[in-house]
C-alpha cells in the first residue's frame, strides 16, 4: 500500500490546481497522488467544437501565484470589454478593462488546451503521483488515515482524500456527504458561433424572458455561446437545422456582432444549483464543483472553485508547516470557515441575477432596467458587483 499526504479524486482543472498548489506552496514537501478516471487524448482536440470556460481577472492572479498563468495565457482569449443588456430594453451595462486598469477583465481558455496543459505539468513533478485511467472504488477511514482503493485494484493510503470529482462527487456518496439541488427551470445550449463581424474581445450577456444568452470572445474569431432555455424548449431548439439555429439565436440575441454565419455542434445540459452540505468531514475535504454547482449566468463557477483550491492549499501547507495532522479539524475547519462567505456570497449574487432577469414581470422588468441604467452611469453602484465578477474578492 502506498502512503501519501493528500490523495485527490478528480484530475481535472481543480483536481490538478491543487495538487500543482500543494507542490509548489509546500516546495516539494509534500507526498501527492491524483486519481483520474479518463486519460486524455491529446491527438484528438475538438477543433471547432472545443468547450471552453472564462477565467476571471482574479484567477488569473491565482494561477499566476503557482506558476501556471505563463503557460495558459499563451491560449487564452483576453475579455477587454463586458456588455450588459435586457432584450427589448433600453437598460444596459458596459465595462471595460480600460477604465478598470487591467490587462483584460478576464479570459476565456478551450478546456483541451487547458488539460493538456496541466496533465504535462503534473507528470514533471516528482513528488505527486498520477493514476489515470482509474477511479476511487471504495473509502475506509480510521482515526490517523484514510484508505482509497481503486477500481484497478491498488490501495493508497493518505491523511487526507480530497474529492474532486466533479458536480456527481461518487466520492462524496461514498462518505454519505449529502448534497442540496435546486432546479432553475432552465436548460444551457451549448456550442461555438462565428459571426460576419469580428467580436473585437467582447463578451455578451443579454437577458431574454426565459434566461441569458452569453457569447464569449474565442480565438480565430469564435465566439462562445450559453443560452439558457426552459427545459420544455431544448429538443425543439436542439433538433433544429444549423440554418434554424442560428435564425432563432439571432432573434434572441440580436445583431450586435452583426450576422450568425456558422455553428459547430450543439450540446445542452440542465441547469441546477448543487451544494455539498459541508465543505469537510474526517479526514476528507471537497472542492470545485464537487462543493458546488452554479448557474453559469456570471461565469462563476470555475473560479468559486479555484478559490477553494488555493485556500485548502493554504491551510494544509500551513498545518503541514506547523506540524498539525492535516486530515483533523484544526486544519480543515479554517478551510471550511474562510471559504463558507465566499461561496455564499458568490451563490446568492448568482441565483439572485438568474431570478431577476430570467424574469417577464413588468415590475421586474421596469426596475431591472433603471437598475442597469444607473449602474452604467455609476461606479460606486458597479464597483461590488464587478468585484465578484471578477474574482477580487476575500477568501
Amino acid at each position: 500500500m502506498k502512503h501519501y499526504d493528500v490523495v485527490i479524486a478528480g484530475g481535472a482543472m481543480a483536481g490538478a490546481s491543487l495538487a500543482i498548489a500543494l507542490d509548489v506552496l509546500s516546495r516539494h514537501s509534500l507526498r501527492i497522488a491524483v486519481v483520474e478516471a479518463v486519460m486524455p487524448e491529446f491527438d484528438t482536440h475538438p477543433g471547432y467544437d472545443a468547450r471552453s470556460i472564462a477565467l476571471s481577472y482574479g484567477t488569473t492572479r491565482l494561477l499566476d501565484n503557482i506558476g501556471m498563468w505563463s503557460a495558459l495565457r499563451d491560449v487564452a482569449t483576453p475579455i477587454n470589454d463586458i456588455h450588459v443588456s435586457d432584450r427589448g430594453h433600453a437598460g444596459m451595462v458596459r465595462i471595460s478593462s480600460q477604465e478598470q486598469a487591467v490587462d483584460a477583465l478576464g479570459y476565456v481558455v478551450e478546456l483541451a488546451d487547458v488539460g493538456e496543459v496541466f496533465h504535462h505539468k503534473l507528470q514533471q513533478l516528482a513528488n505527486v503521483d498520477l493514476y489515470c485511467p482509474a477511479s476511487v472504488k471504495q473509502i475506509e477511514r480510521s482515526v490517523d488515515h484514510a484508505t482509497i482503493e481503486l477500481d484497478n485494484g491498488e490501495c493508497l493510503q493518505a491523511s487526507l482524500l480530497v474529492a474532486a470529482d466533479g458536480a456527481i462527487s461518487h466520492c462524496c456518496q461514498l462518505v454519505k456527504l449529502g448534497r442540496s439541488d435546486y432546479d432553475f427551470e432552465q436548460t444551457a445550449i451549448i456550442a461555438n458561433i462565428t459571426t460576419s463581424e469580428p467580436h473585437y474581445n467582447q463578451a455578451f450577456e443579454r437577458f431574454t424572458e426565459h434566461g441569458p444568452v452569453a457569447l464569449l470572445p474565442m480565438s480565430q474569431g469564435r465566439s462562445s455561446l450559453v443560452w439558457c432555455v426552459p427545459p420544455e424548449q431544448q429538443q425543439v431548439i436542439m433538433d433544429l437545422s444549423d440554418e434554424e439555429f442560428l435564425a432563432k439565436l439571432q432573434q434572441a440575441f440580436g445583431w450586435r456582432l452583426g450576422a450568425l454565419t456558422q455553428t459547430g455542434k450543439r450540446s445542452c445540459y440542465p441547469l441546477l444549483l448543487r451544494q455539498s452540505n459541508s465543505l469537510v468531514s474526517h479526514r476528507f475535504a471537497v472542492i470545485g464543483n464537487a462543493a458546488q454547482t452554479l448557474h453559469p449566468i456570471a461565469g462563476q463557477g470555475f473560479n468559486l472553485g479555484i478559490r477553494d483550491v488555493m485556500t485548502l492549499a493554504e491551510e494544509i501547507v500551513s498545518g503541514h508547516q506547523q506540524g498539525n495532522d492535516i486530515g483533523l479539524p484544526e486544519v480543515l475547519g479554517r478551510y471550511r470557515d474562510r471559504r463558507m462567505p465566499d461561496r455564499q456570497n458568490t451563490i446568492m449574487m448568482t441565483t439572485g441575477l438568474v431570478n431577476l432577469f430570467a424574469n417577464d414581470n413588468p415590475l421586474l422588468t421596469a426596475g431591472r432596467n433603471v437598475g442597469l441604467a444607473t449602474m452604467n452611469l455609476s461606479n460606486t453602484l458597479k464597483a461590488p458587483l464587478l468585484r465578484r465578477a471578477m474574482g477580487q474578492v476575500e477568501r
